[in-house]
C-alpha cells in the first residue's frame, strides 16, 4: 500500500527526473532544496530523499553551500531502468531508441550463442513456452499481452548465457521494450518474420546450436534497427 508521504516522493521525483533528462535543467543548473519544496508544496525531507535517490543515479550532485547541481548527461548512470525511462519519455526518444537497440544488437546475440551451450533444460521449456507466448498474442493487437512474452523471452537469454554481466542487462532490455510499446514505435501488430525468428532462437538454443541462435538472433537486431527507421527516423 502506498502511503501519501511515499505517493509525493514518488511524485516529485518522477517530475525531477523528467524534467532533468529532458533538458529543461541543463547542466551546471543549481535548484535549491528550499525552493522545490515550495514548489511541489511538500517537507524538504522529501526533497532531501528525492535529491538522493537523483544523486544514485549520477544525475545531480549536491553540495553544501552550494546546493543540488544538475550532471552533464556523461555523468548519467545511463543503464539505470528509471533514467531508461525518462528519457524514452521525452524528445530526445528516437535517439535514445537506436542507442539501445545497438547496444542489444551488439550483446543478445552473443548471449543467445552462449545459451544455446549453457541453458538448462528449464531455461529451454520457459524459452519455448515465452516464444509460443508471443506467436499467440502476436495478432489482434494484443501489444501489451505481447511485450509480457517479449520481456521474459528475451530475460531467459541474457540468464541462461551464464554470464552474469549479460543477465544485468534483463531491466535494460525490458526497459526499451516497454518504451517502444508504450510510446508507440511498435506497428499495431509485431512483424511476423520477428515472431519467427523468435521461435527458432528458441529452437536452436534448446538444439544447442549456438551459431544459428547468434545469426538469428542478429537478424532479430538487424530487423528492430529497420523497424526504427521507420517508426522513429
Amino acid at each position: 500500500m502506498t502511503t501519501p508521504a511515499q505517493g509525493l516522493h514518488s511524485h516529485v521525483l518522477a517530475t525531477l527526473g523528467l524534467a532533468i533528462t529532458a533538458g529543461e535543467y541543463p547542466p551546471g543548473t543549481v535548484l535549491r532544496t528550499d525552493e522545490l519544496a515550495r514548489r511541489f508544496d511538500v517537507s524538504r525531507t522529501v526533497i532531501r530523499e528525492v535529491v538522493r535517490v537523483l544523486e544514485s543515479m549520477h544525475l545531480v550532485e549536491s553540495r553544501r553551500r552550494v546546493g543540488v547541481t544538475v550532471l552533464p548527461t556523461a555523468s548519467w548512470n545511463v543503464y539505470d531502468p528509471q533514467v531508461i525511462r525518462w528519457r524514452l519519455a521525452g524528445a530526445d526518444r528516437p535517439r535514445q531508441l537506436r542507442s539501445l537497440t545497438v547496444l542489444r544488437s551488439a550483446v543478445e546475440p552473443v548471449a543467445a550463442g552462449l545459451a544455446a551451450l549453457n541453458a538448462t533444460p528449464e531455461q529451454c521449456r520457459r524459452l519455448t513456452e515465452e516464444a509460443l507466448g508471443m506467436v499467440a498474442t502476436s495478432r489482434g493487437r494484443q501489444l501489451e499481452a505481447y511485450l509480457v512474452h517479449d520481456i521474459a523471452f528475451h530475460r531467459v537469454v541474457l540468464d541462461a548465457s551464464g554470464n552474469e554481466m549479460f543477465a544485468r542487462l534483463g531491466d535494460v532490455v525490458a526497459e526499451v521494450l516497454a518504451g517502444r510499446t508504450h510510446h508507440h514505435v511498435m506497428f499495431e501488430d509485431p512483424d511476423p518474420a520477428a515472431v519467427t525468428l523468435h521461435v527458432q532462437v528458441a529452437e536452436a538454443v534448446r538444439e544447442r546450436d549456438a551459431a544459428r541462435a547468434e545469426a538469428l538472433t542478429r537478424e532479430i537486431a538487424v530487423g528492430a534497427l529497420k523497424e526504427l527507421d521507420v517508426l522513429a527516423p
